[in-house]
């Protein structure tokens, strides 16, 4: 594994996500040094590169990150179960450090008490009850027993506090607990709560699920809806927890397998599963090669994963993120290897599909920070100087592109690259109005002489190298708007889609010397090229489909003077719908309370000019 010298982290933060996930630190040696979780992926991992207050332990470890892999989870919760499940299968030598080699931590039920007690519990086992772990850590306990709390409310106190309360206290007025100390439940009831805590805590959740919703349907036969409310609550509850539960599930032995193309550069992330659970992920970056779609990818890297390399264990089912031509012939192959039958399949759904988003997005963010690391752009603005034949290196480059739907709601967009990667702080939006609907030409020029008035005026940076996304006539519309506001000193270079509109056959166009250059598929200048374009074209689209959805989430009723939110309101009820509001005649909106003939006739000039 090629790794850098040192570990940028002030450019690996600039693109990480602040969604929950799990984190994994690599040495020098591709060696795991420590696997953590985090509710927001960024905070947590920037609170490792503070300027200060750092323990000495926390220190060593970010003095030997050279690669920092993250898996994106859709809950902490997930997180949680998949870092425990990882620090087990790898054991990383910073996670046994950063724990203070204290033991992990269970959640204790006592037993042989009218009234048990559950409770954080570390170290021996000497009391009598039931013990559920090993937690991966304190924040696990709490977590759980938080959830059990506010669902079953067996009580947490001390049993010092316990035997000498006189009246119930806080937690009971909050309903976390049902004050079994002042005996406001019955021995029996209170029993039912804690065997439904055990049952919980076993793994038995549809078990007790089917019982709670018998004793509820029971509660509501004999009209004790309170009690039928407060089942379903518990319910309601249990579902939740259960449904944020992607990491294990199923029995199933099976590695997923989730490619990214993006720029030029591949990501394949692999999630091994084995009896249903998580036991590690890892990225891996293969050299770019003539593929150009994710499907292309998983056809070549399976091969050489499974087959060319040696010990590598073969599970009896691999799940891809595309299609993969061949998964017959591999699948076959596969199974002469290890001698069983192994499937190769992109068809699933449930719990299967969703952790195949999750390989995905981890595949995504992953290969996104090696993008745009710093020393991988510098290397491609060094290449993309030597290609253009420049003098100097380009030190700023921008790029527009346009978006709308069928020439409805256009806008345009630009973007910025420096030497470090996409500079989102210059990014900068256009909505274009005033022009035929679907006329690009016309949206271009337009955008280019808003952006460049103002640049001209000094309102920002001029690049080096101003990037068209298109050919001969949109470069051309570029160099007359440059030409007509006098701006003389940025060059222009057009990046047209090839005859067969693959990523690497690309045509350009230098206006510089009036010339097509041609770059190989593999070349670094042409993979900068793309990706500044395909963040152009993902502005665009972004901006166009925020500026569409706000329309259609506006109704036409707010143009009308006269007509505020009641009369809206009033219209809208009347009619049933906007579109029968618009069929409407002047006779009938005069029927509508508060609108009078003259604001009537009004509301119907404004839908009927």
């Amino acid at each position: 594994m090629n790794t850098p010298d040192v570990f940028d982290h002030k450019q690996f933060l600039a693109n990480t996500t602040k969604q929950p996930g799990i984190y994994q630190m690599y040495d020098g040696g591709g060696e795991l040094l420590y696997v953590g979780k985090a509710k927001n992926l960024k905070n947590r991992l920037s609170s490792y590169f503070r300027s200060s207050g750092l323990s000495p332990k926390t220190v060593a470890l970010v003095a030997k990150i050279r690669q920092i892999d993250v898996t994106v989870t859709s809950s902490e919760t997930e997180a949680l179960i998949l870092e425990q499940n990882l620090i087990k299968s790898h054991r990383p030598p910073y996670n046994i450090l950063l724990r203070d080699d204290k033991s992990y931590p269970y959640i204790f039920l006592s037993s042989g008490e009218t009234f048990p007690r559950i409770s954080f519990h570390r170290g021996s086992k000497k009391k009598r009850g039931h013990y559920f772990g090993p937690y991966p850590n304190v924040g696990a306990v709490k977590d759980s027993l938080n959830f059990l709390q506010k669902t079953f409310q067996v009580r947490q106190c001390e049993d010092s506090v316990f035997k000498n309360r006189s009246r119930p206290c806080l937690q009971y007025q909050i309903k976390r607990c049902t004050a079994p100390c002042v005996d406001y439940i019955s021995p029996e009831d209170y029993a039912d709560d804690v065997r439904h805590t055990r049952m919980f805590l076993s793994g038995d959740s549809d078990t007790l699920m089917k019982e709670l919703a018998d004793q509820m349907d029971a509660a509501s036969q004999a009209l004790e809806f309170e009690r039928a409310a407060a089942l379903r609550d518990q319910i309601t509850a249990l579902r939740s927890i259960q449904s944020q539960n992607l990491i294990e599930e199923g029995y199933g032995d099976l590695d997923v397998v989730a490619a990214v193309l993006q720029a030029g550069l591949i990501c394949v992330h692999v999630l091994f599963v084995r009896q249903g659970r998580i036991l590690g992920s890892r990225s891996y970056y293969p050299q770019a090669t003539l593929a150009d779609s994710e499907s292309d990818v998983l056809t070549e890297f399976l091969p050489q994963f499974y087959l060319a390399s040696e010990g590598r264990e073969i599970p009896r089912e691999i799940i891809t993120s595309h299609p993969v031509a061949e998964a017959e012939l591999i699948a076959q192959a596969l199974k002469s290897a290890s001698g069983r039958q192994v499937t190769v399949t992109d068809k699933v759904r449930t719990h299967r599909s969703q952790w195949v988003q999750m390989a995905t997005t981890a595949a995504q963010q992953n290969l996104t920070s090696r993008v745009n690391s710093r020393k991988n752009s510098m290397d491609r603005f060094i290449a993309l100087q030597d290609a253009l034949g420049l003098d100097e290196m380009p030190q700023r480059l921008e790029c527009f592109d346009i978006s709308h739907s069928s020439g409805e709601l256009t806008q345009a967009s630009c973007v910025v690259f420096d030497t470090n990667g996409p500079l989102k702080s210059d990014y900068r939006r256009f909505n274009i109005d005033g022009i035929t609907p679907g006329d690009d030409y016309a949206a271009m020029e337009q955008a280019l002489q808003r952006r460049y008035t103002r640049l001209q005026k000094g309102e920002g940076k001029l690049p080096d190298i101003l990037i068209i996304d298109g050919g001969k006539g949109q470069l051309g519309k570029a160099e007359a708007v440059l030409a007509e506001l006098g701006v003389n000193n940025v060059q222009l270079l057009g990046v047209a889609k090839g005859t067969t509109r693959k990523a690497g056959f690309e045509t350009l166009y230098w206006a510089e010397s009036g010339k097509e250059i041609v770059m190989s598929s593999d070349s670094p200048a042409l993979h900068l090229l793309q990706h500044i374009r395909d963040e152009a074209h993902r502005f665009a689209i972004t901006g166009h489909r925020q500026r569409r959805d706000k329309k259609r989430r506006t109704s036409s009723l707010e143009g009308v003077p006269g007509v505020g939110a009641g009369r809206r309101r009033e219209l809208l009820r009347h009619f049933g719908g906007l579109q029968e509001v618009q069929k409407a005649s002047v006779a009938d909106l005069a029927k509508v309370p508060g609108i009078s003939k003259r604001l009537a006739e009004e509301i119907y000039g404004h839908f009927h000019g």
